[in-house]
Order: structure tokens, then C-alpha cells, then sequence
């Protein structure tokens, strides 16, 4: 039985959140954490949908492509310090063959997710066309997120989950993470019924089976605007963030983020009240202010969120930020600019 956990938590709890925020704040005075702050970054700063992970003493941000450069794949930025950020090209100069069958006029692929597995990364990305759901989560394994490494090759796993016309639901946006058990789970989806769930295996990080996947979001009504899903343990809890209501419309985007919580990675997630996010709970994590227009795309990396939002400064252009990510006394997550 799901176990609701929520608002009066008590004196323990608060402690207990007092001092891992403590002990985090130590670790990232000593392991050079990414700035916390929207505003501290420089440099290229034109990533959408960021996943950001660290390789040794580097951050990478890999985001989606564009069309006009390195054949539409995925785009990677390196930092040394997490505040000065440069271009690293592409993962790759030219698309896997076999999208171009599987995704007809597939032209950039998607909203990358990162992560690492005994020695191992694993690259998950979408090809899609917008407003379809012809669409295909691959994925890419490579010993190193540095492109300029020697041994760096990323090489395509080929296909992790499809979605065609005749399905309910839109193969976009993973977000992959393992369970107490170990065992990996990748949520999706955009649009359509919400938001997805499937089973992957290790090593081969593909679908462990075929079963129809698990829904964990819904808004409840047409055009059931939310996507980008990314799940994040804290202290025994699962937290699903997801973005809602529409990205990739410069100043006239509504993006924002919202967040549900579950005892288990496979849900059901609730809002602070208690209602579930299959019918249309949320808790509001972060939403637009002043010049920083509908944020979303989100990933996050031990205390640090990154996500990208539209500047009213530069005519609605995307922008990557870097915020800081907190827990409050009940412990949900807090996000601030």
C-alpha cells in the first residue's frame, strides 16, 4: 500500500534535511560543484533540453541539435569550472542510417539523457518531428564524455522504445535511473497520454521487456501538455520532475517545472495534497520571472538543476542555466532563480 508522505514530517526530518544540506554544500567546496545561479554562467550558452553530468574534473551539458550544424545530432559543452561553458561539436557528424526509415524527415534529434553505468555511459536521444508521435528513444554507449579523448567513440545501440500513429503515447524525452534493486527504469512522453514508464535492463541498457508501459502522468485533457520526465531519489523518496504546458515558442513559451512523489520509482506519484499526478497533480517547482521566459527541459546533477529557458534580453533565444536544488523541511525540492 502506498504510504503518502507529505507535510508533517517533524523535527527529524528537518534536522535530518539540515544536515545533508550541510554535508552537500562540504562536498561541493570540495569538488568544485557548478555555480548555483542563472545568471553566472558565460560563454556558449545555447543548449535546449541540457542533460548534465560530470566526467572526471569536467561538467558536460550534451542538448539537443540543430539543423544548421553537425547534421542535426546531439550537441556537447564542456566546462572546467561549471561556469564558463564551450562548443565540443557534435556526438556524431553524420545521423545513424537507420532513423531516416524510422523517423521520416527526422531532422535534429532530441532531449538527450546521460548515465553512467559501471565504467559504461549511456546516451539515450529522440528522433521525432514536431506535433507527431512517429517517433524512437535510441541510445549510444561510450567509455568517456570528453570527445577529444582518444578512446572516445560513441556507438549506436540502435532502438530502446518506439511510438507510431496508432499508439497513445509519444517515444520522446528519457529519463533513465536505477532502483534500490538496481535495476534501470527510463520514463517518457510527451503530449498524448502523458507520461510513460518502462523497464530497461544491464548492460545492454535497452527495454527489458515488451509489457505495455506503465502511465504515470496525466493531465486529464487535450493536448495533455507535459513531457521532459526526470526522476531523482532523495532520502528514500522518488521525485518525478516534469515540464508542462508548451516549450520551443521563444517569448510566447509556458513552460514550467513541476514535480510529484512516490514511494517507489514506479509511482503512484502525488502532489503535497495528495493527488495523484495521473490526475493532474503537481507541485509547482519553477516557472517563468522577469526576462526568463517559461523554463523546462530539466535534468539534474547531485544539487544542481539545469534547464534551459527562453531571454527576453535576446529576443526569446534559449539559454542554458545551472540552479541551485534544495529540499525543504518536509522534504520536497525547492528551485529558485
Amino acid at each position: 500500500m502506498h504510504r503518502r508522505r507529505g507535510a508533517g514530517r517533524g523535527t527529524a526530518r528537518a534536522v535530518g534535511a539540515l544536515i545533508a544540506s550541510a554535508a552537500l554544500a562540504a562536498l561541493a567546496a570540495l569538488s568544485g560543484c557548478a555555480p548555483q545561479g542563472a545568471r553566472d554562467l558565460t560563454g556558449d550558452l545555447t543548449a535546449h533540453d541540457p542533460a548534465l553530468a560530470r566526467d572526471g574534473d569536467t561538467w558536460y551539458v550534451y542538448s539537443t541539435g540543430s539543423e544548421t550544424s553537425g547534421d542535426g545530432n546531439i550537441q556537447i559543452r564542456s566546462s572546467d569550472d561549471g561556469a564558463d561553458w564551450v562548443s565540443r561539436g557534435t556526438v556524431w557528424d553524420e545521423q545513424p542510417d537507420w532513423l531516416a526509415d524510422a523517423v521520416p524527415g527526422v531532422k535534429n534529434l532530441w532531449a538527450p539523457e546521460l548515465v553512467e553505468h559501471d565504467g559504461t555511459w549511456y546516451l539515450y536521444y529522440s528522433a521525432s518531428t514536431f506535433g507527431k508521435n512517429r517517433s524512437v528513444i535510441a541510445l549510444a554507449t561510450n567509455t568517456t564524455l570528453d570527445p577529444d579523448d582518444p578512446d572516445s567513440e560513441w556507438v549506436d545501440r540502435g532502438e530502446v522504445i518506439a511510438s507510431s500513429t496508432s499508439d497513445d503515447f509519444n517515444a520522446i524525452d528519457a529519463g533513465v535511473a536505477t532502483d534500490e534493486d538496481g535495476r534501470p527504469w527510463m520514463a517518457f512522453g510527451s503530449f498524448w497520454s502523458g507520461i510513460r514508464m518502462v523497464p530497461l535492463e544491464w548492460p545492454s541498457g535497452l527495454r527489458a521487456d515488451d509489457a505495455e508501459p506503465l502511465h504515470l502522468v496525466d493531465r486529464g485533457a487535450p493536448p495533455n501538455a507535459v513531457e521532459a520526465p526526470y526522476l531523482v531519489e532523495h532520502d528514500g523518496d522518488w521525485f518525478l520532475f516534469v515540464s508542462r504546458d508548451s516549450c520551443c515558442q521563444g517569448l510566447d513559451s509556458t513552460y514550467s517545472i513541476a514535480v510529484g512523489r512516490a514511494d517507489e520509482i514506479t509511482g503512484p506519484y502525488l502532489d503535497r495534497d495528495g493527488t495523484p499526478m495521473l490526475l493532474d497533480g503537481y507541485e509547482p517547482v519553477l516557472e517563468a520571472s522577469g526576462d526568463r521566459i517559461g523554463p523546462g527541459g530539466q535534468s539534474v546533477y547531485g544539487d544542481t538543476m539545469a534547464l534551459h529557458y527562453y531571454d527576453a534580453r535576446l529576443d526569446g533565444a534559449h539559454q542554458l542555466a545551472l540552479v541551485p536544488l534544495r529540499w525543504d523541511a518536509d522534504g520536497w525540492p525547492v528551485v529558485e532563480w
